[in-house]
């Protein structure tokens, strides 16, 4: 049996493999009101059927100001959460496990959707956009400057974690994972390129990161203890002067201590600069094992992973507990099915749903 395929147990949650679906935001909520439709039920349906271990849904923001796009999905309110609850029942059928990631997108809020043929950059309040919020009023990149948030905001938005977390626990979900990366609100308090705060949230890195880890209290208080939580990191700002991955080694430990259990470790996007180093196959790895080496979190790797027998590898060589596929996964839904092919496993010990057996992979 090879690694990527032997099941993991986290907390009371046993899922049957190690290659995981990344949230990838789809962009699809045609009325605007954060509502997933049939357009994420197949997606992330397909997934499932397609072998994944757990399928992490798409950032789903906690208060409609948190949405990156208008077209966003959310659980703020009951909708969203009775519109998810079938979603995460067929996901379950197939025998995978699914989790959400809770997000709110600070100072990158209010933009057109990523989609071929839209504009980039702030979206005016004329055509839908809104006003954002940030750690400081400090713009990122030529978007629209933030307002900063006082002392009554940063509250809210601890408020909102946990109301969308009990929420997700309601609709069925087996995993919430904390987005705290790629430049959005959690990140921005964390990286001293974006919060130059004289106040508890401000200044010291203990101070910087005291969002997230409240963030992180109030989401375990009301989300059930046999359940698994994970926290998204970029674990390096890729700048001078930002975030560090020593940061990041450092936040293990502290994300330990408030009942985190997995770190997946991306990099990056709290600025508009390109990683000085060449994105290829793996490249973020290292700071996986740079968070792994805490010994306090389970360390999930990602970053254009898309071979099989490397997924394998980085598993055997135990520099990451798990993989998590988003590209990959968008080419191709059942990227675990081919990989067990190519790793040697008997079909019969691949994740084929039976209606799939006659396209099984020789």
């Amino acid at each position: 049996m090879a690694l990527l395929f032997e099941p993991i147990r986290i907390r009371d949650l046993e899922i049957r493999n190690r290659a995981w679906l990344s949230p990838m935001c789809q962009y699809s909520c045609e009325d605007r009101d954060g509502v997933p439709t049939p357009w994420h039920l197949v997606h992330l349906g397909a997934r499932a059927q397609g072998g994944f271990g757990l399928i992490l849904a798409e950032a789903s923001a906690v208060v409609p100001e948190g949405r990156i796009s208008p077209e966003d999905a959310g659980l703020w309110n009951d909708a969203q959460r009775d519109a998810w609850a079938p979603v995460v029942d067929f996901v379950h059928s197939q025998g995978a496990a699914i989790g959400i990631q809770l997000a709110h997108a600070g100072r990158k809020a209010s933009t057109y959707r990523a989609w071929p043929g839209y504009p980039g950059g702030s979206m005016p309040v004329s055509e839908g956009g809104w006003t954002t919020v940030a750690p400081s009023a400090i713009p990122f990149g030529d978007m629209a400057t933030p307002e900063a948030l006082d002392a009554d905001g940063v509250r809210g938005v601890v408020r909102a974690f946990a109301d969308a977390a009990r929420r997700a626990d309601q609709a069925g979900f087996d995993v919430v994972e904390i987005h705290a990366a790629h430049g959005y609100l959690l990140h921005e308090f964390l990286s001293p390129l974006s919060n130059e705060r004289t106040d508890s949230y401000g200044g010291s890195r203990d101070n910087r990161a005291r969002l997230l880890l409240e963030v992180c209290d109030a989401v375990r208080e009301v989300w059930p203890q046999g359940k698994p939580l994970f926290v998204r990191i970029s674990a390096t700002d890729w700048v001078p002067g930002g975030w560090t991955p020593e940061d990041s080694r450092w936040l293990a430990d502290r994300l330990a201590e408030h009942g985190v259990d997995l770190v997946d470790v991306s990099s990056a996007a709290n600025t508009p600069d390109r990683p000085p180093v060449a994105l290829e196959q793996g490249y973020q790895v290292p700071l996986t094992e740079e968070v792994r080496a805490s010994g306090a979190v389970l360390a999930g790797a990602v970053g254009l992973i898309s071979d099989p027998k490397f997924a394998e590898r980085l598993l055997v060589e135990e520099r990451a507990d798990v993989v998590f596929l988003g590209r990959a996964g968008l080419r191709e839904p059942a990227w675990p099915q081919r990989a067990a092919a190519e790793l040697g496993l008997d079909w019969r010990d691949a994740p084929y749903p039976p209606q799939y057996t006659r396209g099984k992979w020789d």
